[in-house]
């Protein structure tokens, strides 16, 4: 299997030591930012393997090492759901590792929530969060994509209208093909801004996504294909290796 100069495949043993390899890597990609310019820019994501990071990344005595007071956090998605409400990404990352980290509330920015300002309408949602996008100070830092088993990365999913959108950063995603059905997304041109672009897979339901993927030039039908950035890491366990047509030389 070749892979573009640009683009790095690891493979660990299974999802609970590639979340504890993926915590330590961030660790490090946070400290290497902020030592170079003061602060380090990160976007989530949520889901099984997201979330999985998180947790690692709560348990490890290395993540003294950050300052999170110069960390700023974004989001790739968010389900359009009241505040506190649990399917909602930053609640589910709250849970998981925020609430024990000492942040700047105000480097903290969560996608809106649909009762919250600017109401129940996730286009002027979109447009919020992209207003607060292009006040960033720079490129994201890192950022993190789950990968589901179609494929789907953030909230563009194969085929839907969000994942062929090219004259915005952020969008409204509406008939999502899995609930909620109403969320919003990083379109595949913010995603692609960013300096390193990490994919996680892990479990057998990956194994068909991550093959296609890495195989496939169309993001459209696999939108995980289009997602990368000046470097870009694909982390996966071995089953979620399993289809790809030979293991990489890199495995953990």
């Amino acid at each position: 299997m070749t892979l573009p100069p640009n683009l790095s495949l690891l493979v660990h043993r299974d999802p609970e030591l590639m979340a504890q390899a993926a915590a330590a890597r961030l660790i490090t990609a946070i400290v290497d930012a902020q030592a170079a310019g003061g602060s380090a820019s990160v976007v989530l994501t949520g889901g099984r393997n997201g979330n999985g990071l998180l947790a690692a990344l709560a348990g490890s005595p290395a993540r003294d090492a950050v300052d999170w007071g110069h960390v700023d956090l974004w989001w790739g998605d968010e389900r359009f759901l009241p505040a506190g409400h649990p399917d909602r990404n930053y609640t589910q990352a709250c849970q998981a590792l925020l609430d024990a980290l000492p942040l700047d509330p105000a480097r903290v920015r969560p996608m809106p929530a649909s009762d919250g300002p600017p109401g129940d309408d996730p286009e002027a949602a979109a447009e919020a969060y992209a207003a607060e996008l292009a006040d960033a100070p720079g490129p994201f830092d890192v950022l993190l994509l789950g990968v589901g088993p179609d494929t789907h990365v953030a909230s563009l999913f194969p085929g839907h209208p969000a994942v062929r959108v090219t004259d915005r950063t952020v969008v409204a995603v509406r008939e999502a093909p899995k609930p909620p059905p109403t969320r919003i997304s990083l379109t595949l041109p913010a995603i692609r801004s960013a300096r390193q672009v990490w994919l996680l897979a892990a479990g057998a339901d990956k194994a068909r996504a991550a093959a296609t993927a890495l195989a496939a030039s169309d993001a459209v039908e696999a939108p995980a294909s289009g997602a990368f950035g000046t470097r870009t890491l694909w982390l996966l366990d071995q089953a979620a290796a399993a289809e790809l047509p030979e293991l990489p030389a890199t495995t953990a």
